[in-house]
């Protein structure tokens, strides 16, 4: 019976006339994104595109330019992958860059704790703070604190490296040290031994050892964001047709997926499941699911080392008479896809994009897509009990809860009801964007705080089109996100002033051409004895092209940094610094990934 399945979603794969599924060229949505995975008292949510604070939501997915803002007594934890990122209270948080390479992070006030479990030598990882740009280079546990003013900023490596740049210049933060940079416009650093670890360092050591120590990784790849929620809510059961699947606890009665939470609208990825339970991430974005036994089972899939998230895993179902026939024209149905069954999104995506994010559930080792028609598909979750959610439109575009506004059709009319696709042919509206039903005041951190330029080593994508600008388009065509030529014409017509990002270069633009050089910023210094004094960056004949702050290496190259000045013998009184040996990004990678393999979580916290 396995067998013959996966034979049919082969021919499926292979022989259905419809979705083009030519590479494009846009640009591939990235294949993970950021998880808001705990919230505690008082935590607010900006969306990138909108000007409003609400209040954060569990699993809401978090992307280029969202923002997050706890208040007094508050915590958050942010995952990305195998990142995780938490903030103490009184701390503004924002994503600059997010993509399968890049997680850029600015913190503007406020104290954040970063667990990386891995990081691979193309992978880059900055937070960007008011006093530098601090690179994390290897796995381990920072902490990085910014005063409430801005200034100063203190960066303290438990275990790891990492490397601070600012006034065009940087240095290294090795285990077990704090560094601390004041200054404003004229930086000096200090590199002390590490700071004490306090209620909030003890915190996130629980919440590691809670994803460290997660029964569900037998079954899925850490990859799979979400999975040590897996654990206290569910348990793994074997079954003969699907393998091990998870089957969640403590579920209401009549329970289905994708029918206890809401829908908000998530760009680039279009309308997003987000659901209320505290598990309700990795089941709901990745893998499929399956009614067997009397009840709904999560079948996980094959396990690969990067699983692509997916904003919805569903097929929704109706048609012009369908939705006149139930409720004026305002209904909108959807199920769950099963096993084997094909994943065809409406957002613009290569043939890349479709097998990767197919592979483990359709298992088949070599899908190629160019015809897939999703309407002629025999979905197995549309005859289940309860497969089938239907919701008015209101419901639908305004974030309501759908569990409180389920609509009961009879099953004759849902046979009769055809398949529209992978999204909602429905336009969102600003409360989609925000994913909440109703604005409601909330705290938000003040205007010094989220207006504060931060420093960045790696120039930032420009900030997200506002929703505002992008609205009309969208309605233009219903349920499916711009592409990448019709963003980029509505960011020329935007004035620059709603679009600004709040950075400023580590590394200062120097002139060019004729026109003398501007005066150099003044150099990022040692505040006391025994630390060698960074140098500025060697002045380029003026033959070569001048870096300009938009000139970033490659996630997989950083620029070489001048070697420090010879350090002379401190006096015996004074305290003695260990010569500087080559920062990581200096050395050949074969010796940094083998130092990186052998000193991989191996000093205890």
């Amino acid at each position: 019976m396995h067998t013959a399945r996966c034979l049919g979603s082969l021919l499926l794969l292979a022989v259905f006339p419809a979705f083009q599924g030519t590479d494009r060229p846009d640009r591939d949505p990235p294949s993970r994104v950021g998880r808001l995975s705990f919230v505690s008292g008082s935590v607010s949510f900006r969306p990138g595109d909108v000007d409003d604070w609400v209040a954060a939501t569990v699993n809401y997915p978090l992307h280029d330019g969202d923002h997050l803002w706890t208040d007094s007594d508050a915590r958050a934890e942010i995952t990305v992958g195998s990142i995780a990122f938490r903030l103490a209270s009184q701390s503004a948080f924002g994503f600059l860059a997010l993509d399968d390479r890049t997680v850029q992070v600015r913190l503007s006030q406020g104290s954040l704790n970063v667990r990386v479990r891995d990081l691979d030598d193309d992978e880059t990882l900055e937070i960007d703070t008011p006093s530098g740009a601090v690179s994390l280079l290897r796995s381990g546990v920072y902490r990085v604190d910014v005063d409430t003013t801005g200034d100063p900023t203190s960066v303290t490596v438990r275990r790891g490296a990492a490397e601070v740049t600012a006034a065009g210049s940087a240095f290294p933060v090795r285990g077990k040290q704090t560094a601390v940079v004041a200054g404003g416009d004229s930086p000096r650093y200090d590199v002390q031994d590490a700071i004490r670890s306090d209620d909030f360092d003890e915190w996130c050591e629980s919440r590691n050892r809670r994803s460290d120590e997660s029964r569900s990784t037998q079954y899925v790849s850490r990859g799979v964001i979400g999975y040590e929620d897996l654990d206290d809510n569910g348990d793994w059961q074997e079954t003969p047709d699907y393998g091990a699947v998870w089957v969640p606890r403590r579920v209401a009665t009549g329970w289905a997926p994708y029918r206890y939470g809401h829908w908000a609208w998530v760009e680039p990825w279009g309308w997003t499941w987000i659901d209320d339970a505290p598990w309700g991430f990795a089941p709901f974005h990745y893998g499929r699911w399956v009614y067997v036994g009397g009840g709904w089972a999560w079948v996980p899939g094959r396990v690969v080392a990067r699983p692509v998230y997916a904003p919805a895993l569903v097929v929704f179902v109706g048609g012009r008479n369908w939705s006149l026939a139930i409720a004026g024209g305002s209904g909108v149905a959807w199920f769950p896809l099963a096993p084997e069954e094909p994943y065809v999104p409406a957002y613009r995506v290569s043939n890349t994009y479709i097998r990767n994010v197919n592979v483990t559930n359709v298992n088949v080792t070599n899908i190629t897509v160019t015809n897939v028609n999703v309407t002629n598909i025999n979905y197995r979750n549309r005859r289940e009990r309860d497969g089938v959610t239907v919701v008015s439109r209101e419901t639908f575009v305004g974030s309501r809860p759908v569990s409180q506004g389920v609509l009961v059709v009879p099953r004759d009319r849902l046979d009769r009801a055809s398949v529209v696709g992978a999204t909602a042919q429905i336009a969102p509206g600003r409360r989609s964007v925000l994913g909440q039903p109703a604005i409601i005041a909330v705290r938000h951190p003040p205007a010094a705080v989220t207006t504060r330029e931060v420093v960045v080593h790696r120039q930032p994508p420009p900030p997200p089109v506002p929703f505002a600008v992008r609205e009309q388009a969208l309605r233009a065509r219903p349920g499916r996100p711009l592409d990448d030529t019709t963003v980029g014409t509505l960011r020329a017509r935007t004035p620059a002033a709603r679009v600004k990002p709040l950075v400023r270069p580590a590394v200062p633009p120097t002139g060019e051409g004729p026109s003398p050089s501007p005066s150099p910023s003044p150099a990022l210094r040692p505040a006391r004895e025994g630390i060698p004094p960074r140098p500025q960056p060697r002045e380029r004949p003026q033959s070569t092209e001048p870096l300009q702050p938009t000139e970033q290496p490659q996630p997989t190259e950083r620029p070489a940094r001048p070697a420090a000045p010879k350090e002379k013998k401190a006096p015996p009184a004074e305290r003695q610094q260990p010569a500087r040996r080559p920062a990581a990004d200096e050395r050949p990678r074969k010796e940094r990934k083998a130092e990186r393999d052998t000193t991989k979580e191996k000093t205890p916290s």
